[in-house]
């Protein structure tokens, strides 16, 4: 499992995602799941970050999905048209 940081705005998406592309690298399992519960403060970027690394995911044959994603980005991803694209983990 991969963890968001507390913060991810459009400051800390390009830091945020590299590292999440790293984890993605060491990681083993089929199944990638990215947890947010730490994310508290964020905007828009955070949803580009977790779009870019579903694609990663996926290309590398995995699946992916979000844990905890707070209320108010997924109703952002709804608004955007995009909440199919980052299912809840069981």
């Amino acid at each position: 499992m991969l963890v968001l940081p507390p913060e991810l705005t459009h400051e800390q998406a390009s830091a945020s995602l590299r590292m999440l592309l790293q984890g993605l690298k060491a990681h083993r399992d089929p199944a990638l799941v990215v947890d947010a519960a730490a994310l508290t403060s964020f905007d828009s970027s955070a949803l580009a970050v977790l779009l870019e690394c579903r694609r990663a995911a996926l290309s590398e044959g995995k699946s992916f999905s979000v844990k905890s994603l707070p209320a108010s980005l997924a109703s952002l991803a709804g608004l955007y048209g995009i909440s199919e694209l980052l299912p809840t983990a069981a």
